[in-house]
């Protein structure tokens, strides 16, 4: 099938940056702690999220915080995300590459049942073969899904997959199935937190689909 992208959604095909800040402070609310700004998410978020909140709160939270810090955060942002749209020119890339005959697909740790009428609703879904979020609960590594993932991709190659994404975890996963990755800065982490992972780093998605064709070739 040749050359494959599976992209992330939450923070790449999806820019839902003020929806994610204003149910992590909704979430942190809920324990007294003070709000942070979108360049303390940027520099500090990391997975397994209970470790984020850890480096902001110097522990980490108990079961019961995590229940609460967690049912509040999705709350939020169910609410917001309504307000969010996908990334400048995501709507294009897609068409292209598909048009390109190239395959894509979607891995998110977002939940299932809520990304797929979301993905359907901006009128991208027949771009993919394959469109999967979370099942389960929250948290984990995106490792195992991404394991679970490519082995349900008929005909395609891991050595030929490059992994789009926004987060460092999105680059462990790609490394975990034998594929490669490009990381994209307008998500959830900062440029400094993302080159630390020795994958190519761009700033725009146009920049992520063209270095994918390149390493993927």
């Amino acid at each position: 099938m040749g050359a494959h992208i599976v992209w992330d959604w939450n923070g790449t095909l999806f820019h839902d940056n003020d929806a994610i800040i204003g149910a992590t402070n909704a979430a942190f609310a809920e324990l007294g702690l003070a709000p942070i700004t979108m360049e303390q998410y940027r520099a500090l978020y990391c997975v397994p999220v209970p470790k984020f909140y850890e480096r902001l709160m110097g522990r980490l939270p108990t079961e019961a915080e995590w229940l609460v810090m967690d049912e509040t955060f999705h709350r939020y942002y169910s609410e917001h995300r309504v307000g969010c749209g996908l990334a400048v020119g995501a709507a294009e890339l897609l068409a292209g590459w598909r048009s390109a005959g190239r395959s894509q697909s979607i891995l998110s740790m977002y939940g299932h049942d809520e990304l797929v009428p979301l993905v359907r609703g901006f009128g991208i879904e027949a771009h993919f073969v394959r469109v999967d979020g979370r099942v389960g609960p929250s948290g984990g590594s995106k490792a195992e899904h991404m394991e679970r993932h490519v082995a349900a991709l008929a005909g395609v190659d891991p050595a030929r997959t490059v992994v789009i994404g926004d987060a460092a975890d999105d680059a462990v996963a790609a490394l975990h199935v034998g594929a490669r990755a490009v990381l994209y800065t307008g998500g959830s982490h900062g440029r400094a937190s993302l080159e630390e992972v020795g994958v190519p780093v761009v700033d725009t998605l146009a920049e992520a689909v063209a270095e994918a064709e390149r390493i993927a070739a």
